[in-house]
């Protein structure tokens, strides 16, 4: 499993925003804006962070976008599309390339051999009844779902994604100690991003 090209957008808008209800007149709140105004503001978001429960005191966390591309498998996919506001943009298409896959190279380690093998197998035939000019349209369609029912859950391929800080932080706190390995990979991940304290709770002021 990999995550690459990751973007964090807004983060310091978005901190801000968070102190709007405590605002009267937003737009000479920020044309007066001072360094301690902003360290004040960085504080009370943390806090407002981490409040029990899906507070609505979450919602500023909503305009902190993440765009990532992710690349796992099929097991991990199905379980991320639970998630409302992981959003995909575009992935890699086994409809229109399963065929010019290496399907080996796409299975992850915990693939069965055996599996791999079938996969591989019905792959072939599927190619011959595209190079065969005297196969028919029934041959093929028949050939492709063969193929493409039959790969295995260790398949990866890859998506790009975008979603949000407050969506990070319940798929954070739900994964981060699940069965799948994967999730795992995908929390320390999310360590990473700027000011994950906002999402792990860990290391918020008190």
């Amino acid at each position: 499993m990999k995550i690459t090209n990751v973007n964090v957008y807004g983060l310091d808008e978005a901190i801000l925003t968070s102190r709007y209800p405590k605002v009267v007149n937003t737009e000479e709140w920020l044309a007066n804006m001072t360094d301690e105004v902003k360290e004040d503001a960085v504080r009370v978001a943390k806090k407002l962070a981490n409040t029990p429960g899906d507070s609505g005191h979450l919602q500023w966390l909503t305009g902190v976008t993440v765009t990532f591309d992710m690349n796992c498998s099929i097991q991990l996919w199905q379980e991320a599309e639970r998630y409302r506001f992981l959003y995909f943009v575009s992935s890699t298409s086994k409809m229109h390339r399963l065929h010019k896959m290496k399907i080996r190279e796409c299975c992850n380690e915990y693939t069965d051999e055996r599996v791999i093998k079938v996969a591989e197998e019905l792959q072939e035939v599927y190619l011959k009844t595209l190079d065969d000019e005297n196969s028919t349209q029934e041959e093929r369609k028949t050939a492709f779902y063969n193929l493409i029912y039959s790969l295995p859950q260790g398949f990866e391929y890859t998506a790009g994604m975008i979603t949000n800080y407050r969506e990070l932080k319940q798929i954070y706190h739900q994964r981060k100690n699940h069965r799948l390995d994967e999730w795992h990979v995908f929390c320390e991940w999310v360590e990473t991003l700027p000011m994950s304290e906002l999402i792990t709770g860990k290391k918020v002021d008190e």
